[in-house]
């Protein structure tokens, strides 16, 4: 495997939710507190600024990407950079905003929360084209959202528990299991010795869950059992979640992040809120578009 490189000269402050449009061969990705929306085409860097933190992004298939800020569900126009609302926000937005979500095998848009107050008052939530229901809680950092290559299996994280989770998808939602734990970091352990915490993850043709563990400087290859395969190791202490793309899905873009990191560690890694790139041997699992 190739060694991870930047995409291009851009530096998000938070990179997240990059999703690979294979309509237009595009990346598109958003800054959460740089409040922008991004995209990257024909070697060409668009950005589109917003009025709120975007937690992530899903495309539909009207060519309008759906955005999940703090302050609720939009539809975004790219020709126009307007935004409509589709929903407001179903929590005290004061208290939590949207973070890490994924269109599932269902159709539908599966958006988990995170809070700024209170641990363990994060929830995930389902939204069908009408209306958000509450489909899981009791979490404080909802992340990690993917689904098995038959759309059997749903994975889903807790970041600040080191945890991630595996559930049977169907019509229910099933048991949680623990699909794979790490340890938390010690106050006085060395960032060189921590594996990271688990961020934002993708799928790939194998059923392995590629999982971001932010402040690890690594992302991990887990197979279905929940065993670690590969190791790839980052240029960069935070990577935030990988993507497959590229037209045979081998591309993994990842985004990272640079807001509140020491200068030491932003001076010797200057790559920090890239968007970094490698080719991998196996193809990711496409997403689906959104249709409600």
């Amino acid at each position: 495997m190739n060694t991870p490189t930047p995409l291009n000269d851009h530096r998000a402050l938070l990179g997240e939710s990059p999703v690979w449009c294979a309509r237009e061969q595009a990346l598109w990705w958003v800054d959460i507190p740089g409040r922008e929306l991004l995209r990257w085409v024909n070697e060409r860097l668009t950005r589109w600024s917003l009025p709120a933190e975007p937690g992530c992004l899903a495309l539909h298939e009207d060519g309008h990407p759906r955005l999940a800020r703090r302050d609720g569900l939009f539809r975004f126009d790219p020709a126009t950079g307007e935004s409509t609302l589709l929903a407001p926000p179903p929590y005290d937005p004061g208290r939590q905003r949207f973070n890490d979500g994924k269109v599932g095998p269902d159709g539908a848009w599966w958006i988990g929360t995170l809070s700024d107050a209170r641990e363990n008052e994060a929830a995930l939530y389902r939204w069908d084209g009408r209306s958000l229901q509450r489909m899981g809680e009791d979490v404080a950092v909802s992340n990690g959202l993917a689904w098995s290559p038959n759309g059997g299996t749903m994975y889903w994280s807790d970041t600040k528990a080191h945890r991630v989770f595996k559930l049977a998808f169907g019509e229910r939602l099933g048991a949680r299991e623990v699909f794979a734990e790490w340890p938390v970091r010690d106050t006085n352990q060395a960032l060189s010795a921590y594996a990271g915490r688990p961020d934002g993850a993708a799928i790939d043709a194998e059923g392995c869950y590629w999982t971001a563990m932010f402040e690890g400087q690594q992302l991990l290859r887990l197979s279905p059992a929940g065993e670690v395969l590969q190791r790839l190791e980052l240029p960069v202490r935070c990577a935030t979640m990988p993507c497959f793309g590229g037209a045979d899905l081998r591309t993994l873009f990842i985004t990272t992040a640079r807001a509140g990191r020491p200068a030491d560690e932003l001076a010797a890694q200057p790559w920090a809120g890239a968007v970094l790139t490698v080719r991998v041997e196996v193809p990711g699992a496409a997403v689906p578009v959104l249709r409600v």
